[in-house]
C-alpha cells in the first residue's frame, strides 16, 4: 500500500512522484488519499494524474481509495491511535478489503467502527465534520454574546447544561474569541466555495464564518467599554497560540485582536509561553513581547486573556500590583468573576453583575 498525503506541498505533485514510482513496481498496490480535498479529487484529479504518470489503470493493477484522518492538534498520536471512526471511500471491493485489512492488522479486536463509502462522500465526511464543529463554536459564542446582555448569566451554565443533551454533547461549547487554526477556516472556505461553484450557497457557513470574524471585533469593544478611548493605551495580550500547549499561530484569534488594536492606536504588549518565536516571525515589530505574565502586566491599561488555562494561576492582587490600572477582558473565560469583584472585569458570556 502507498499512502498519499499532500500535507503543505502540491498533492498533485505528491500524485505524479507516486505514479513514477509505481511505473517501475510489479503486482498490485494500493494508494490512499488521507489528505483533506473537496469531493471528486480523488476520482478525478488524483486517478487522472496517478494513471498518467504510473502508466497503469485503477481497478486492475492499481487500487485508490480516499480515507480522510481526524487529528486533532495537540493530541494527533492518541487520535491516530485511538480512533473513533473509520472511513474508506473505495470504488471497488478490492481496495476496499486491502485497505479494512491493513486497519484490521493495526487496531486488531480495537478496530473502530469502519464506514465503506464511495471517495466523494469518503471526503465530504471529512469537509461535514470540520464544519460542524466550527459552526458549533460560532453557536456557542452567538450564545455567549447574547448572555452579556442578561445580568446573572454566564454562558458556562448554559453550554454545560445543554451539553448534557446528547443529541448536543458538550465538547467544542466553550465560548471565546473564535476559532483559529489551520483547519476550520480552510475547509470551511473551500467548501462554501465548492458549493457556490455547483450551484449552491451555503449561507449557514458563511454566517458561521462571519461570526468568528466579528468575534474578534467583540473583545476589542470589551476593552473600549472598559477604558473608553483605546488610543495610546498599553493593552497586555496573554496568550498567542490558537490552542493551549502548542505555539501555532495560524488563524488564531489573538492575530485578529493584534490587528484591530493596532489600527486603533494600542500599545500592544504580548506573553504567551510557546509562541513568542512564531509570533516574532510574523508581526515582528509590530507589538512588544514579555518573558513572562507579570512583565506584560506591568503598567498596562488593559488585559486581554486569550488563551492558555496555565495563566489561571493568575490572581487578582497580580493584576492589581503590575497592572497601572486592573481592567481585564477575560476572552476566554478562565477566571471565576467572584474571584475579581474588585476590579475592571469584563468576560466573554458573562452577563453584568446585579445591582
Amino acid at each position: 500500500m502507498w499512502r498519499l498525503k499532500g500535507g503543505d506541498s502540491n498533492p498533485w505533485n505528491a500524485t505524479e512522484d507516486l505514479g513514477n514510482v509505481l511505473r517501475e513496481k510489479r503486482g498490485y498496490h494500493l494508494v490512499v488519499v488521507k489528505s483533506t480535498v473537496v469531493p471528486g479529487t480523488t476520482n478525478g484529479t488524483v486517478k487522472r494524474f496517478l494513471e498518467q504518470s504510473s502508466g497503469k489503470s485503477v481497478g486492475s493493477t492499481l487500487g485508490l481509495c480516499a480515507s480522510p484522518e481526524f487529528l486533532k492538534e495537540g493530541t494527533a498520536i492518541n487520535d491516530a491511535l485511538h480512533p473513533d471512526k473509520i472511513v474508506i471511500g473505495s470504488n471497488d471491493r478490492k481496495s476496499a478489503n486491502w485497505l479494512t485489512s491493513l486497519y484490521w492488522k493495526f487496531y486488531g479486536s480495537k478496530l473502530p467502527p469502519v464506514i465503506l463509502t464511495s471517495p466523494e462522500s469518503a471526503e465530504l465526511v471529512k469537509y461535514a465534520s470540520n464544519a460542524f464543529l466550527a459552526t458549533k463554536v460560532s453557536f456557542i459564542n452567538t450564545i455567549a454574546n447574547i448572555a452579556e446582555q442578561i445580568p446573572g448569566v454566564d454562558v458556562g451554565t448554559i453550554a454545560e447544561a445543554i451539553g448534557l443533551d446528547p443529541r448536543i454533547g458538550g465538547l467544542f461549547l466553550k465560548a471565546g474569541p473564535g476559532y483559529g487554526g489551520s483547519c476550520f477556516h480552510k475547509d470551511l472556505q473551500a467548501l462554501i466555495n465548492y458549493s457556490q461553484d455547483n450551484g449552491y450557497n451555503p449561507i449557514l457557513f458563511q454566517a458561521t464564518e462571519e461570526t468568528n470574524e466579528q468575534q474578534a471585533d467583540k473583545v476589542v469593544e470589551m476593552a473600549e467599554t472598559l477604558l473608553g478611548s483605546l488610543s495610546g493605551k498599553r493593552v497586555a495580550i496573554l496568550g498567542l497560540a490558537f490552542k493551549e500547549n502548542t505555539d501555532d499561530i495560524r488563524g488564531a484569534s489573538s492575530l485578529r485582536v493584534i490587528s484591530q488594536l493596532k489600527k486603533k492606536g494600542v500599545d500592544t504588549i504580548a506573553y504567551d509561553p510557546m509562541a513568542i518565536t512564531n509570533t516574532r516571525k510574523q508581526l515582528a515589530d509590530m507589538i512588544s513581547y514579555a518573558d513572562n505574565p507579570h512583565s506584560a502586566l506591568k503598567g498596562a491599561d488593559c488585559a486581554i486573556i486569550m488563551e492558555w488555562d496555565r495563566l489561571q494561576k493568575l490572581e487578582a492582587k497580580d493584576f492589581q500590583a503590575y497592572m497601572k490600572t486592573p481592567n481585564i477582558v477575560d476572552a476566554r473565560r478562565i477566571y471565576e468573576p467572584d474571584m475579581f469583584r474588585d476590579l475592571n472585569y469584563v468576560a466573554i458570556g458573562v452577563g453584568p453583575r446585579r445591582a
